[in-house]
């Protein structure tokens, strides 16, 4: 198996462990045929972020330990749905990414200019 890549062409960085993100829950925002969300954007959310994906039906700040999801607070990095980093950008709210730890695939649905001009660092 060939190492996943990020949007700058590289070796797909970890994006976050504390809490544990991405669809594989790996720490990695890799992505594969059962993601159909596409959870490929590493971005570290924003109350901003957080209170316009609750408004869109996604609570993300709400723990749901069945799911052991501690609920995210502003300041978390976490694997986010390419579409849903797309909406909160046309809207005005995306939250900052990190391009290292960004899969390759997020380039489908957003282009390379637009998560260079949200790049944390």
């Amino acid at each position: 198996m060939t190492e996943a890549r990020n949007v700058l062409g590289t070796t797909l960085e970890t994006c976050c462990t504390s809490p544990m993100t991405g669809f594989y829950r790996d720490g990695k925002c890799n992505t594969g045929a059962g993601d159909l969300g596409a959870h490929v954007v590493c971005a570290q959310v924003t109350e901003e972020f957080l209170e316009y994906t609750r408004a869109q039906g996604n609570d993300l700040s709400t723990p749901a330990p069945a799911f052991a999801f501690p609920g995210l607070k502003p300041g978390d990095r976490w694997c986010l749905c390419a579409s849903r980093w797309k909406e909160a950008l046309d809207a005005g709210v995306a939250p900052p990414v990190v391009l290292a730890a960004t899969h390759a695939s997020a380039l489908e649905y957003v282009s390379l200019d637009d998560l260079k001009q949200h790049a944390l660092g």
